[in-house]
Formats: C-alpha cells, sequence, structure tokens
C-alpha cells in the first residue's frame, strides 16, 4: 500500500482535531472565565531511504534521505492570558486581574477555577453556581484574618453583630477667642454623644468659660471641672481628662476671633448587625454594620502553579491539579506574585473570534488537502490494479 495514503488519514485524523479544539473555543466565546485552547502538529516518525554517508576515499558526504509517515497532533496547549472585563455591580462577582485561580472544594477535592461568579446559601457559604464552597480564611471576633493557616470554606456569619464599644476619648478643636470676657458670657456649651458599656447613647455637655486671660476651663454637668491654659495661642498640654474621659485638646487654639469649638472626633460605637458587605482588591470580605462600622469576616484564598498549562479541565470552568502543573502555591492576592481582585465584575472568555475562524479556514482547506492526497492515492492504486488487465 501506498504510504501517502495512510499519511493522508493522519492528516485528517490531526485536521478534524483541530476542528474540535476550534470549535470548542467557539462555543465558549462568551462562558465566563473560559481559556482558549491551541491545537499544536508535529511530524510522525520518518522511514529512511538512504542513511548518511560521511566524507571518504575522495568521495563527498551523503545526505540521509527519508520519506515522512504523517503528522499528529504534539499537544493541546491552554492560552491562560487576561480576558476582558465585564461590569456586573454584583459583589459577589469578582475576577482575578493577573495570575491566580480562586480555590474551590468539590466532593472533598480542591479545584481551581477562573470563573469568579459567588453567591452566598443559605448556610452562609460562598458557592459556586454549581455549589463548589469557596476557600479561604475567616476572620476572629476582632476582625483579623491569618492568611498563613490552611484556608478552609468562607462563611458569611448569618446575624453576626457588634458588640458595643464604651466611649473613653474624644478630640475638641476650633478657636476659643482670645478677646471673650473672663467671665459667663465667654460660655460655650458644645454636645459630645458618647456610648456607655450597654451600647445606650447619650450626650455629654461640656461648657467651656473663660476665667482669666490664658485660661478657659471645661465644666460637665456631673462637676467636671478642668482648667485649659494657653500659650501663645496654644494649650499648654495635649490633653486633659474630664469626667473619665481622654480630651485631645492638641488643635484647640487661642487667637483672635469668635469662639468656633466643637468635637471632630469620639470613639465609641452601639451594637451594629451586618446589613451589607463589599470585596477589598486583597480580597477580604469587609462586612458593613447598621452602627456605620466595617470588620474584616474573612479572606479569599488565590493559587498558582509552576506550570498552569499542566492544569487538567474538568468541566464547569475548573481545573485540577496534575503531576505535571506542580502544588497548588495558596495564598492571599496581591502577595506572592499573584493577582489582585476586581468585585462586581466578571472575567470574561479570552477567545480570539477572528483567530478562530480564520483557524476554521485553515483546519477546513488542511483537511480538503489530505482528503485530496487519499483520493490521489487511490486513483494510482486503481492503475496498478489496471496493469493486470
Amino acid at each position: 500500500m501506498l504510504r501517502s495514503l495512510f499519511s493522508g488519514i493522519s492528516g485528517l485524523r490531526a485536521h478534524q482535531q483541530m476542528m474540535d479544539v476550534t470549535g470548542n473555543n467557539i462555543a465558549n466565546v462568551n462562558t465566563t472565565g473560559y481559556k482558549s485552547s491551541q491545537t499544536v502538529f508535529q511530524d510522525t516518525l520518518s522511514q529512511m531511504v538512504n542513511a548518511a554517508g560521511a566524507p571518504q576515499n575522495g568521495a563527498g558526504g551523503t545526505n540521509p534521505a527519508q520519506v515522512g509517515l504523517g503528522v499528529r497532533t504534539a499537544s493541546i496547549n491552554a492560552n491562560f492570558s487576561q480576558g476582558a472585563a465585564q461590569t456586573t455591580g454584583k459583589a459577589g462577582d469578582m475576577m482575578i486581574q493577573g495570575d491566580g485561580f480562586f480555590v474551590v472544594k468539590s466532593g472533598g477535592e480542591s479545584v481551581y477555577t477562573r470563573a469568579g461568579s459567588f453567591t452566598f446559601d443559605a448556610n452562609g457559604s460562598l458557592t459556586t453556581p454549581n455549589g463548589q464552597i469557596v476557600q479561604g480564611w475567616s476572620a476572629d471576633t476582632d476582625g483579623n484574618v491569618n492568611t498563613a493557616g490552611a484556608p478552609g470554606n468562607i462563611k458569611l456569619p448569618i446575624g453576626i453583630s457588634l458588640k458595643p464599644e464604651q466611649t473613653t476619648k474624644f478630640t475638641l478643636t476650633g478657636n476659643l477667642s482670645y478677646e471673650a470676657p473672663a467671665d459667663a458670657t465667654s460660655a460655650k456649651v458644645i454636645p459630645i454623644p458618647v456610648v456607655d458599656e450597654n451600647g445606650a447613647s447619650s450626650t455629654l455637655n461640656v461648657t467651656l468659660t473663660k476665667t482669666d486671660a490664658t485660661t478657659w476651663t471645661a465644666t460637665t454637668p456631673d462637676g467636671g471641672n478642668v482648667p485649659i491654659t494657653f500659650t501663645n495661642g496654644k494649650p499648654s498640654t495635649n490633653s486633659i481628662t474630664l469626667d473619665g474621659y481622654e480630651v485631645d485638646i492638641t488643635d484647640l487654639t487661642h487667637y483672635s476671633g469668635n469662639t468656633e469649638a466643637r468635637v471632630s472626633a469620639s470613639d465609641g460605637s452601639a451594637a451594629g448587625i451586618l446589613s451589607s458587605y463589599t470585596v477589598s482588591n486583597t480580597g477580604q470580605i469587609v462586612g458593613v454594620f447598621s452602627n456605620g462600622l466595617k470588620q474584616s469576616l474573612g479572606q479569599l484564598a488565590l493559587a498558582n502553579f509552576n506550570n498552569v498549562n499542566g492544569l487538567e479541565k474538568i468541566g464547569d470552568s475548573m481545573f485540577r491539579s496534575t503531576v505535571n502543573s506542580g502544588l497548588a502555591q495558596v495564598g492571599a492576592a496581591g502577595s506572592a506574585g499573584l493577582g489582585l481582585i476586581t468585585s462586581g465584575a466578571l472575567e470574561m472568555s479570552n477567545v480570539d473570534l477572528a483567530q478562530e475562524f480564520t483557524n476554521l479556514v485553515i483546519a477546513q482547506r488542511g483537511f480538503q488537502a489530505n482528503s485530496r492526497i487519499i483520493t490521489t492515492s487511490d486513483e494510482i492504486l486503481q492503475e496498478l490494479v489496471n496493469l493486470k488487465r
């Protein structure tokens, strides 16, 4: 049988695989986090007709003569270039800008994905559309996250509340008039919002009254009475203690003009209930509470590999590590070469339609050319058969 017949058959098989890969790429042109694939061909073993000969006895050397035996698919490589961003505005939608994969649990196995369309289920677990649980680190009661530990299931603590924080200090700023008379007519009442240990809010009225040329006195209804002495328009001390509260007076001034003192900051907060959440570019899930405070609830884990092309596609836009991908290197976003996370957006497929349609033409013409090889080889065989007639 003619060798060209089998070469043509191998060409049909290889170009059919190229068509399959190209068709799959086009089918996934709108698949979130999809990475396109590329077919690479290589020739098969060549049959030796004449071996190479060395120059000798005054004669020149001869080159080897070989007849190729066809083509085969060498590899199908994934293209892990960055896909375009599609803004959704949904906090649970996340995309990785840079290298890395989200880590999810599927039946006890860690698998990896670039598709970041996540939602919280009835148990508060952050999950993929197919129910795999996203992995990361949970925060402690103070909002601290230990990314050095092993990642686990990310859960939103439904119904969590922040305990109240008692007010211990506040800051007074502004100016106390240098021209004000040193009597009761100079009094300025400043309402200070405070919170007790049970989270109850109240107002502490602090009255500032000028008592001599360089001194004002801060008093409270509970009997607090502390003088504030100024030197060259600045307080002689940075803070005072009034009714058990530490009062920062560093920014108070004693210059000409109106008395415009006010409170600029106060610690303490009432109890708060979790009302919403946001995701930072490092993957921290930050809870927003009804009292206006924010606290970290957890952080997503990302993974990378020495050889991302060694990963195995397992469907559902997921990848599995293999012996040639290397072990997963897990860390927080923005560290150790891992990319950053963009919340409210998804990474679209990186399929280039113009390139894929060109590949369709190339595969089709390659298939037609190899079909012609088989047809021509068949005609030659027919001529050989006809020799017997």
